[in-house]
């Protein structure tokens, strides 16, 4: 993307994305629709059917190099092409799967740079659990309404649901290269609403782009409320004019030890001090 930075806003779900888009849209440097875009899952797909082609494998056979050249430059017009009318030197486009797909993103964009969406996890499956409860006529996309608390909970943190998904590309980070770790940022949603003006002139400082010192009580709204059809209307994600805390989720006890236990690792490196359920704390008890 020729002069401009082309940057990700990524993570897990419910861990303030769209709120980070909302703030980054403040910037006169920047440029963010708000929306959850479909150019990541695009680009995905396309490397799906090429792979399958037999035409462009014919292609491969006769001459790899220039092929194989040729589908990056495509690869790389195609991202130009989709901002295309962007005229701001940061370009941010916002969906969950480039956390996964981080090595594609790089090898056609090398400059990119991805801002990791974080939130403790008993407050994400919170968050989940009571937008489920204001929309309990609805069952959610992968069917998890007929299961009860601790069952759908067991389910959204599976490695191909909801909260395990981004959650598992997360922990392989830990295997990418180091010249791959740093472009990512990783930004808890806590420190975002207890600190806002703080933690967005870090943001803004990462990026490359001028100081600006935000008002939390006065933010333009970019897009009043994002199109959920694709979660099933389960997640509401609507942009407000001043920024508030948002209420604190209960979580059941043996949940919230369920996923601090599964989880370990998250909490280590993200939620050093976050104050574990006695079971984590606890040595395992040896069965016979």
């Amino acid at each position: 993307m020729a002069n401009r930075t082309f940057v990700c806003v990524t993570g897990l779900p419910r861990a303030g994305s769209t709120l980070v888009c909302q703030m980054l849209a403040q910037h006169p440097e920047i440029h963010c629709d708000g929306q959850t875009s479909p150019l990541c899952n695009v680009l995905l797909s396309i490397r799906r059917t090429i792979g399958k082609d037999r035409f462009f494998l014919s292609q491969l056979d006769q001459s790899f190099e220039r092929s194989y050249a040729s589908l990056g430059t495509a690869m790389q017009g195609f991202v130009d092409g989709w901002y295309r009318h962007a005229t701001r030197p940061v370009v941010i486009d916002k969906n969950r799967a480039w956390l996964h797909a981080v090595e594609l993103l790089l090898r056609i964009e090398p400059t990119a740079k991805l801002v990791v969406c974080l939130r403790e996890l008993g407050q994400i499956y919170g968050s989940i659990e009571a937008q489920h409860q204001r929309t309990i006529l609805l069952d959610f996309l992968d069917e998890l309404a007929d299961y009860d608390r601790f069952g759908r909970a067991d389910k959204l943190f599976t490695q191909d649901r909801t909260i395990g998904a981004p959650l598992r590309s997360l922990e392989a980070v830990a295997d990418l290269p180091r010249s791959v770790q740093e472009r990512l940022f990783m930004f808890r949603f806590e420190d975002l609403v207890e600190r806002p003006v703080e933690q967005m002139s870090q943001l803004y400082a990462w990026l490359g782009v001028g100081p600006l010192k935000i008002d939390p009580n006065r933010l333009t709204v970019i897009s009043p409320q994002e199109s959920d059809s694709h979660y099933s209307m389960k997640y509401p994600h609507r942009q407000r004019e001043r920024l508030g805390k948002p209420e604190r989720h209960m979580i059941p006890g043996r949940i919230q030890a369920q996923i601090e236990n599964n989880f370990a690792w998250y909490y280590r490196f993200f939620y050093p001090e976050h104050p574990l359920q006695p079971a984590l704390r606890s040595p395992p008890v040896a069965r016979s």
